[in-house]
């Protein structure tokens, strides 16, 4: 359309609303379909209650003297022990690991 036609003919140009469809309320379920009732709720679940660090497990007592049975981690310092992986040593605060040497079979 050019702009003579547009200004002779203006409604065209308009658009006519849509017609809105009324809202449906919705239906009630039937037997069927209607939601089941849950179980009654069980007590409580008694967990075990969980035992920190024992102290006497990082340390061996020979007479009057105490050694440290795993070693202390180089990067985190005294305080923080290493965990014992089989063929490794490993820090859960920082991730250092230091593996075992192994030794030479005769």
């Amino acid at each position: 359309m050019s702009k003579k036609e547009k200004a002779e003919n203006p409604a065209k140009e308009t658009k006519e609303p849509k017609e809105e469809k009324p809202i449906e309320a919705p239906e009630a379920p039937t037997e069927a379909e209607a939601p089941v009732a849950k179980k009654p709720a069980k007590g409580k679940i008694k967990r075990k209650k969980r035992i920190g660090k024992k102290i006497y497990t990082l340390y061996k007592i020979d007479g009057e003297t105490i050694t440290r049975v795993r070693p202390f981690c180089e990067r985190c310092g005294p305080g923080y022990f290493m965990a014992d992986h089989g063929n490794r040593f490993a820090c859960g605060h920082c991730g250092f690991t230091r593996y075992k040497v192994a030794e030479p079979a005769e």
